[in-house]
């Protein structure tokens, strides 16, 4: 079982950020000439997540005001009481979505539905940048 691994690195503004990264892995993919298998998107650092979505504005305003109410930005937090930091938000968020997704690969295409697209969110509280890890077995 071959496996193929590559990184797409990606500047992030912050505060919810919601990058469509769907086309970077689909690169990946016809990049390792994979027909069949299994695409692996695992984004590095903790404070970030990856999903699938309709990535349109008014889905990423919901996401944004669902995130709002379940894990406010503002709220009495542990980690930034004993860090003296500020985000411990980003990192409750980040934890509820999850670091990666795996994706089937089928006839060379990643086998999403017609509006659903991988996207990154970076919740920290400030620009960042990003390693997204994907990994695909053929």
């Amino acid at each position: 079982m071959p496996v193929h691994s590559t990184q797409i690195g990606l500047s992030t503004g912050g505060g919810g950020d919601v990058i469509d990264i769907t086309g970077e892995v689909q690169a990946a993919v016809q990049c390792a000439s994979v027909e069949e298998g299994l695409a692996t998107v695992f984004v590095c650092g903790s404070t970030a997540a990856l999903t699938t979505m309709e990535f349109e504005p008014g889905g990423v305003a919901d996401l944004r005001a669902l995130l709002d109410r379940v894990v406010p930005a503002e709220g009495d937090y542990e980690h930034n009481r004993l860090n003296s930091d500020s985000n411990s938000h980003a990192h409750q968020r980040a934890s509820l979505i999850g670091p990666s997704e795996q994706v089937p690969v089928l006839e060379g295409r990643l086998a999403l539905g017609t509006w659903q697209q991988l996207v990154l969110i970076d919740f920290d509280d400030r620009p960042r940048e990003r390693t997204v890890v994907v990994q695909l077995v053929s």
